[in-house]
């Protein structure tokens, strides 16, 4: 019998997520229902927010596997009960300390970082590209963790630096991008553009390169609706860009605290995030809270 969230040792309290420790080589990762802009938590929750990110994590996680190991040991066995649906118990990694970001699309930093100076990330691209305009190629554009403040946008080299490895670091480069291809040809088979995502990689105990965190989520990744799409302007999106772009359009300074989202706007959203879910796992929101016990 799993034990209750009450008996486990909380490790940390992020902007989304709880981490316990439930044995010394697993934790239990819970998805919340907060919902941050610029760093910031608002004090309005997105009811089912938490469902979906683990929910879309626990699919990616199983597509994903037999391109690189990942974290999941379960969303079921030993996951006590108030936490079914929005908790997932994994294995422990050594964290290494990059975002591994990937863009296939010319969108939000990257965009600003191209009109500024014709590159993103250092790579020079061509020039005449238009906001929201597909790449020649996916780009691997990672940057750093920062505990507090914004993370910041380095070079691959800056990832040789912090990584203190370059056979590594190009492994977290290579399988990336392959990643990020195999789930944004999978997306967009169901209508749905993955213009850009990040992860995050660790070592297990015996050193083997490991995904970890989240994947694919629409709080890690832009999803647009295919059937949309244009170039030349920002794009419709089924993730949290909805709630930041109502943020910036409040006059928001963006310090804390966080404004509270107006209940239209978190209807909107929490539609968003579950659409997003149900193209592209092909079920409803229900069967996976079915499934793990939580409905």
């Amino acid at each position: 019998m799993a034990a209750a969230l009450s008996d486990l040792t909380l490790l940390a309290s992020g902007k989304v997520r709880e981490i316990y420790e439930t044995s010394p080589g697993e934790l239990l990762i819970v998805a919340s229902d907060r919902i941050s802009t610029y760093d910031v938590v608002h004090p309005t929750p997105i009811s089912g927010k938490g469902a979906v990110l683990t929910g879309l994590s626990a699919f990616w996680f199983e597509h994903t596997r037999d391109l690189v190991a990942n974290h999941m040991v379960s969303v079921t066995e030993r996951v006590p009960e108030p936490a079914r649906g929005r908790g997932m118990l994994v294995r422990r990694l050594e964290m290494l300390p990059v975002e591994a970001v990937v863009r296939g699309y010319i969108t939000g930093s990257g965009w600003k970082d191209y009109q500024a100076t014709g590159s993103v990330s250092g790579i020079e691209l061509p020039s005449g590209l238009r906001e929201s305009d597909r790449l020649p190629e996916p780009l691997y554009t990672p940057s750093t963790k920062a505990d507090v403040g914004h993370d910041e946008a380095i070079d691959f080299e800056g990832t040789v630096a912090l990584i203190g490895d370059r056979a590594m670091a190009e492994r977290v480069r290579d399988v990336a991008l392959e990643v990020y291809a195999h789930a944004a040809e999978h997306a967009r088979e169901r209508g749905i553009i993955l213009a850009d995502t990040k992860f995050e990689f660790g070592l297990d105990h015996g050193g083997v390169l490991t995904i970890g965190d989240e994947l694919c989520t629409p709080d890690s990744s832009r999803f647009w609706p295919a059937d949309g799409y244009e170039a030349g302007h920002g794009q419709p999106s089924f993730d949290k860009q909805f709630v930041r772009d109502w943020a910036s359009g409040t006059g928001w300074d963006r310090n804390p605290p966080a404004p509270a989202i107006p209940d239209e706007v978190v209807a909107a959203t929490r539609q968003k995030y579950a659409e997003a879910y149900e193209r592209i796992t092909g079920a409803p929101l229900d069967d996976w809270l079915r499934r793990t016990g939580a409905a």
